[in-house]
C-alpha cells in the first residue's frame, strides 16, 4: 500500500509514527468502519476511538479522512487493473486469458477483501469515489472484452451478450465478500476452484 510522507517520516523515508501503531493498521480499521457505517457517517473521532488514540495521533499516519478512502481504493484497484492488464498481455487461447482474469480477481479480493468491499459499496459521493467509480467501469469494459475475445474464437456462446456474461462471471466473484471469511470453513484454494469450476465447467458431471 502507497506510503504517505508527513512530518514524523525520517530521512530516510522510514515512518515514526505513534508506538504500537503502522500506517497499515490504521487504514485496516478505517476501512473497516468505512464499510461497516459508511464513508460519510465514519467520523475521524470514530475512527481514533476504535484506535484508542487521539485524533491529532491520526495525523502521524494520514493527513485527512478522505486521503484514506482514496489509498483504500487504490489498495484494490491497482491490483485489479494488473489483472485485467495481464490478461490482456498473456498468451493463451481467449478463454485462457478469462479464467485468468477470473483467478486473478479471486486472489485480489482474497487478499483485499476489506478494500473491494468498499469499492463495491461506493455511492459516488465524493470526487475521490467518482474517480474509483471510473476506473472499475473500465475494468467492467476489459472483461466484456475479454468475453468478446472468447466468443470470436468458439470459446463461449455467441447468442449471450458479452457485457452481460461478464457481469455474472465477475458478480459471482464479487459475491465473496458478503459470505468469505479468511480462516472460516472454506479456504482460499476452495473457494477458488470450486468459483472456477462452477463459471468455467459447470455443476453436471460430464461422460
Amino acid at each position: 500500500m502507497p506510503s504517505i510522507s508527513s512530518p514524523g517520516a525520517t530521512s530516510s523515508g522510514a515512518k515514526r509514527g505513534r508506538p504500537g501503531y503502522d500506517q497499515a493498521t490504521v487504514l485496516k480499521i478505517a476501512v473497516q468502519a468505512f464499510t461497516e457505517f459508511g464513508y460519510d457517517a465514519t467520523s475521524m473521532g470514530m475512527l481514533a476511538e476504535r484506535l484508542g488514540i487521539s485524533k491529532s495521533a491520526i495525523y502521524h499516519h494520514v493527513p485527512s479522512k478522505v486521503e484514506i478512502l482514496r489509498l483504500a481504493l487504490d489498495s484494490a484497484l491497482t491490483p485489479l487493473e494488473a489483472v485485467f492488464s495481464d490478461a490482456a498481455n498473456a498468451e493463451g487461447d481467449a478463454l485462457q486469458r478469462l479464467r485468468g482474469a477470473v483467478s486473478g480477481t479471486l486472489r485480489v479480493l482474497f487478499e483485499q477483501q476489506t478494500s473491494v468491499t468498499l469499492l463495491l459499496r461506493l455511492r459516488g459521493n465524493s470526487e475521490v469515489e467518482l474517480a474509483a467509480m471510473q476506473r472499475r467501469r473500465a475494468l467492467d469494459r476489459h472483461a466484456a472484452n475479454l468475453v468478446s475475445a472468447a466468443q470470436a474464437e468458439g470459446s463461449v456462446r455467441l447468442d449471450l451478450s458479452a457485457s452481460t456474461v461478464a457481469r455474472f462471471l465477475f458478480g459471482t466473484v464479487n459475491s465473496l465478500t458478503e459470505w468469505y471469511r479468511p480462516g472460516g470453513n472454506v479456504t482460499e484454494e476452495e473457494a477458488e476452484r470450486t468459483v472456477l469450476a462452477i463459471l468455467f465447467d459447470g455443476l453436471v458431471p460430464r461422460g
